[in-house]
């Protein structure tokens, strides 16, 4: 048993050593909380394992209730979604009031769980607020003028449009079930700068559409660049504060070291707070009267910018669903945020687990819930005023 032992502890200790040695250390950290957690992949609640900064909030204020709130019950195959999919939050809004909102598995309204890409959303838009204050000039400003390791060949053309609308043409590869990727890397190194300004541009930037978390990632850098302020201080600033928000969120960083949020990730928040950056959205950048963010830099954000690729703008997802048109704040495992600005409905879900259906890893149950939250919406109709 010594000898079993012995030997075990020496065939660590390689495991480790090598792991340092080719400079994927960072996997240790992906043992501790997915591996050995019984997963697969991230979860929701594996944001407690990892440094994060506060996005602080202001004077807040709470989403108003529908005259109908909570009057209508979910469809038999909502419930059945909910449990199957793990969500732990559901919320339907009409006309900027809650009509309906659900909590699962022990999970409260004030509860926090990782928006994972959701955060691309807002990192989308504190672009558009670096460019209403004047930090960045457009879209079409050059990468370069801020890392002058894109300053040659195909890198130089590389802009910030192209960074929030995933058309840099970079070398990242999104993988999110091996710990051996650039995206592992991301999520669990702590040198998450590094890592992204050792990316490479690969294909003519500005011409098609190519998801791609580290173009959200040098983005955000970019941000950080123009405004001489850290992105979680910005966040609040610019949206938290003045959209009213309830509770503080929690924003990954790669480590205290380094204080690199992980921008293309990875804030932790509630579903009534991840809200109302849609609703922002719906009003065209508007909150209570007072213009927040740019109209014309929301409407753009809103529409494909390549015909070839129509489910993606900058920063946000679109899609066509029974009739209806939606623009979507979404994420790993199923978090969105789901916006029809021409019946003033969003549908908000978060959760542990989603399906996908085919190649395409953005259909799936997303479509389910949405169709039947609008079964929900009829049956509200429905009642005795």
């Amino acid at each position: 048993m010594k000898k079993f032992t012995s030997r075990l502890i020496i065939v660590i200790a390689v495991l480790v050593a090598t792991l340092y040695l080719s400079g994927t250390e960072y996997v240790l950290k992906a043992v501790q909380t997915i591996y050995l957690q019984g997963r697969t992949t991230a979860s929701i609640d594996d944001y407690t394992f990892f440094d994060n900064k506060v996005v602080t909030i202001g004077n807040s204020k709470a989403w108003p209730l529908h005259k109908n709130y909570n009057k209508v019950s979910a469809t038999d195959r909502l419930s059945k979604l909910h449990k199957t999919q793990g969500t732990v939050a559901f919320l339907i809004i009409k006309n900027d009031s809650i009509l309906f909102e659900k909590y699962y598995d022990g999970y409260n309204e004030n509860s926090k769980s990782n928006s994972f890409s959701m955060a691309k959303s807002y990192v989308s838009g504190l672009l558009g607020k670096a460019i209403m204050e004047g930090h960045i000039k457009s879209l079409d400003q050059p990468v370069g003028d801020f890392f002058p390791q894109y300053n040659s060949g195909l890198s130089s053309e590389v802009t910030v449009g192209d960074l929030a609308s995933m058309a840099s043409g970079s070398s990242w590869k999104e993988s999110y079930y091996s710990p051996f990727t650039i995206t592992a890397r991301a999520y669990f190194g702590k040198e998450l700068e590094k890592t992204i300004l050792g990316l490479t541009t690969v294909s003519s930037p500005g011409e098609s559409f190519k998801y791609a978390s580290g173009d959200t990632q040098l983005l955000a850098m970019v941000i950080e660049k123009a405004t001489g302020k850290k992105m979680y201080d910005y966040l609040s600033e610019s949206f938290w504060i003045p959209l009213e928000s309830e509770n503080e969120a929690l924003w990954q960083i790669d480590s205290e070291e380094n204080d690199m949020v992980k921008a293309y990730c990875c804030i932790a928040t509630n579903a009534k707070d991840f809200a109302r950056f849609g609703r922002l959205y719906k009003d065209y950048g508007k909150w209570n009267g007072k213009q927040i963010l740019d109209s014309a830099f929301v409407a753009k954000s809103i529409q494909p910018r390549f015909k070839e690729s129509p489910k993606y703008g900058y920063g946000w997802w679109l899609r066509k669903t029974e009739g209806k048109s939606f623009f979507m704040m979404e994420g790993h495992l199923g978090q969105f945020v789901a916006v029809e600005p021409r019946d003033n409905v969003m549908v908000v879900r978060l959760g542990q687990e989603r399906k996908s259906y085919g190649n395409d890893p953005y259909n799936g149950d997303i479509s389910t819930y949405i169709e039947e939250a609008y079964k929900m919406l009829l049956s509200e109709q429905q009642l005795q005023p």
